[in-house]
């Protein structure tokens, strides 16, 4: 996938270290700057809701979710794995990216064993919020 490409449907696993990001010291015209950067642009909406999340899965039974807007999944320990609707698998691992388009069927596979922080650019949803304290 080049960076300069809009993600089209469905979903997609940008693996950790598989993107070439671009260097700050060339992009600032600072020699000894050490950093990089690369922007993948995702939809070209400004005005959309943002929502952070956190996501923890456990081995266990899959479960099917459709998304009819940009969620991206950033696994954080473990992995996540997921299927789509034509059965095609993928296995996002620390550091891995998960992007799901919107109009996608994710299936979150039963072996499953990780948590993830993710971004989608749709309202919270209210069940999600705050669990209540036991």
């Amino acid at each position: 996938m080049s960076s300069q490409t809009t993600l089209t449907a469905g979903i997609h696993l940008l693996k950790a270290g598989a993107l070439r990001m671009n260097e700050l010291s060339e992009l600032k015209n600072m020699p000894a700057l050490q950093g990089q950067i690369l922007d993948v642009p995702l939809a070209a909406a400004q005005n959309t809701p943002l929502t952070l999340g956190y996501f923890a899965l456990q081995p266990s039974v899959s479960y099917e979710a459709h998304f009819d807007f940009i969620e991206v999944k950033i696994v954080t320990k473990g992995k996540m794995v997921v299927r789509d609707a034509n059965n095609h698998k993928y296995v996002a691992e620390v550091g891995d990216v998960l992007v799901f388009m919107p109009n996608t069927l994710v299936i979150f596979d039963g072996e499953s064993d990780g948590e993830a922080v993710y971004f989608k650019n749709t309202a919270a949803v209210s069940s999600y919020l705050e669990p209540a304290i036991a």
